[in-house]
């Protein structure tokens, strides 16, 4: 499947890792909708990359909200063929500790956006991609979860992240062969350490020593290198239910 002249739904577009995939796709052609609850970033990206982008507020959590929009992604390019899921959000909290028990709904809430709100916006997607005419290898369209390397070497702290990110590894085979019948990939990518709005607040000597903390190349990733995994996925239709480690095989320690 080709990027150019396709519709392309992200969510967490606003920012990060989803909205270098936005430009990168709007750059190759497609059509890009974005989803985030951030509406005056989402706004301002829209306003930057012209009519090849469209922006609505969106919480994938909820499911009137991403039936509503999807249907409206529908309404205003036409049929959806790809959907990258960036939403997320991320805590630091130890199981138990000096402060206490974990708190439970912070748990609750980590899971409720990383791992609940990713499926909701899958089923809700594949529902509107199997509508889709297939093209001549009987594709109808690709799906692309984020995950993270803290899914397989989760460090203190990062239990309820790690959780959810372990829970998007988890289901993408499964969704994968659920889906397979319909001509819909689906695949997952879990980054490393990114140069993401998480660390926008960190001094420029502590970016440095995290990415020496990568064995190469002894740096953050870009937001960028992510998007052009993203078009690989797109573009390669053997590429299907596997996660990939977009890493620069950094394996992290416990802390």
């Amino acid at each position: 499947m080709k990027v150019e002249n396709h519709v392309i739904v992200v969510t967490g577009g606003a920012s990060g890792l989803g909205e270098a995939t936005v430009r990168n796709a709007v750059s190759r052609g497609a059509k890009t909708i974005i989803l985030d609850m951030a509406e005056e970033k989402g706004e301002q990206l829209v306003e930057e990359l012209g009519e090849a982008a469209y922006f609505i507020k969106t919480d994938v959590t909820d499911e009137t909200s991403v039936q509503a929009a999807l249907d409206q992604a529908v309404e205003t390019f036409g049929p959806i063929h790809v959907v990258v899921n960036c939403a997320g959000v991320a805590i630091a909290e130890k199981t138990y500790s000096k402060r206490g028990v974990h708190d439970l709904a912070s748990f609750t809430n980590v899971i409720q956006v990383n791992l609940i709100g990713t499926f909701n916006v899958i089923r809700l997607a594949a529902e509107k991609i199997a509508a889709n005419e297939p093209n001549e290898n009987n594709e109808r369209g690709v799906i692309i979860n984020t995950a993270s390397v803290a899914a397989y070497e989760g460090q203190i702290g990062q239990v309820a992240y790690s959780a959810s990110k372990g829970g998007i590894v988890g289901m993408t085979l499964p969704i994968a062969r659920d889906l397979s019948t319909l001509g819909i990939r689906v695949m997952t990518i879990a980054p490393g350490l990114f140069e993401t709005p998480l660390f926008e607040t960190l001094p420029e000597k502590a970016k440095k020593a995290l990415g020496e903390m990568t064995p190469f190349p002894s740096r953050l990733g870009y937001p960028e290198e992510y998007a052009r995994l993203t078009q690989s996925i797109i573009e390669n239709p053997m590429l299907n239910g596997e996660t990939i480690r977009l890493d620069g095989a950094i394996r992290m320690q416990p802390r």
